[in-house]
């Protein structure tokens, strides 16, 4: 196992009626920014319950962070920030506009000329606007990682960064705030959980068996409560699961000391910026086919996931494998997310030629051992 080092600063504050704690997290001589969507947080009452807990505070709002936040409203929210002299920001939403926070706040005090560069260039954080959250989607785990990934529209590209300088300083988990969810994005947001964990975890052997059984807890759980979720209504007990299990899934826990392979998400990231496709859509249309393509590398993982998970045993072994990547193609389209390209309108040569194209531009192999280039991708994604 490799060695490794982990920490994680972000304050969690879960439960029924958490958001009336922002008082005793944010402080009274903060000027804040509260960023959010198009409004949906105003339809489900989160907007006036942040509203009330916040009452005599200095607040510039900003909404309009988009779905697949993009570089260009991130630019007009930084504006603001500078004019108003912000010194904390207040995502109120899903993990879009909490990623879009992440990026205000970089570029915000990003000196070393156009904050594109940090998405496009991997440039060096060195500062950053102290951020928060209050989460109503669970899906990308934004709430207690570093990460974010943020679109331009001018280029059509979506790009992913990191910096431990935007860490949430807290984020606040009511289970209640899903109530109002449409069922796609709630089928979405399980299957962009599912497949974080998959990505940590089916790729090879590494003697990690707690981090193994970790992943394995999650994917479970995430089985188990699926109908519950997309069927019950209001139902808190499998809400706060499904949120739980989104934040774990992606708050680095998992990941230590393993391999992580992420060609899923960098090929699907792909297709939501050329397509519009929507980001849990593109991962269960990518992942069975980037499974089947590096087969022999992830049979051993593969098998271990099917019994595990879905109780699948088999004595010939590549048969029992593929049978396991058929079952878990079937598991996302009983959470009513298709699985084909064609079925999103989308010409797989089409695609394949555009994503290859951009990624040979770019030099920057894909997988757990940086096994995958351009033509594989593109005969990847020509199976999809």
């Amino acid at each position: 196992m490799q060695n490794f080092v982990y920490c994680n600063p972000v304050k969690i504050v879960f439960g029924k009626g958490t958001i009336s704690s922002l008082p005793d997290l944010v402080s009274k001589n903060s000027k804040l920014m509260m960023v959010y969507g198009g409004g949906s947080i105003k339809r489900n009452g989160v907007y006036e319950q942040v509203k009330k807990a916040l009452k005599g505070y200095k607040i510039v709002e900003f909404s309009g962070i988009e779905p697949n936040p993009a570089y260009e409203t991130c630019m007009e929210a930084v504006k603001i920030v500078k004019e108003q002299k912000i010194d904390f920001l207040l995502a109120v939403g899903g993990g879009s506009v909490l990623d879009g926070t992440k990026f205000i706040a970089a570029a915000a005090k990003f000196g070393d000329g156009d904050p594109w560069k940090i998405l496009s260039e991997g440039a060096e954080i060195k500062s950053a606007l102290p951020l928060a959250s209050v989460i109503t989607l669970p899906a990308t785990g934004s709430e207690m990682n570093s990460y974010a990934v943020i679109s331009r529209k001018s280029t059509v590209e979506k790009f992913s960064f990191g910096s431990w300088r935007v860490f949430p300083v807290f984020s606040i988990i009511d289970p209640e705030t899903t109530y109002t969810l449409p069922k796609k994005q709630l089928a979405n947001g399980l299957v962009d959980t599912f497949v974080h964990v998959l990505e940590q975890y089916v790729t090879f052997n590494m003697n990690s068996p707690l981090q193994d059984r970790q992943a394995e807890s999650i994917l479970n759980t995430i089985v188990e409560i699926s109908d519950d979720v997309l069927n019950k209504t209001n139902d808190y007990e499998s809400r706060a699961n499904f949120c739980w299990c989104a934040t774990q899934a992606l708050n680095g826990l998992i990941g230590c000391g393993v391999p992580q392979d992420w060609a899923t998400h960098s090929i699907g990231h792909e297709l939501t910026a050329l397509y519009g496709i929507d980001h849990g859509e593109s991962l269960a249309v990518v992942l069975p086919r980037v499974w089947e393509y590096n087969f022999e590398l992830k049979k051993e993982k593969i098998l271990q996931y099917g019994k595990r998970i879905f109780g699948i045993p088999g004595e010939d072994k590549d048969k029992t494998a593929m049978g396991i990547i058929n079952t878990t193609e079937d598991f996302f389209r009983t959470l009513g997310i298709k699985t084909k390209l064609l079925e999103y309108g989308i010409d797989s040569k089409n695609a394949a030629e555009k994503i290859s194209t951009r990624l040979k531009s770019r030099n920057t192999p894909l997988g757990e051992n940086d096994q995958l280039f351009p033509e594989d991708v593109k005969k990847i994604l020509l199976n999809c």
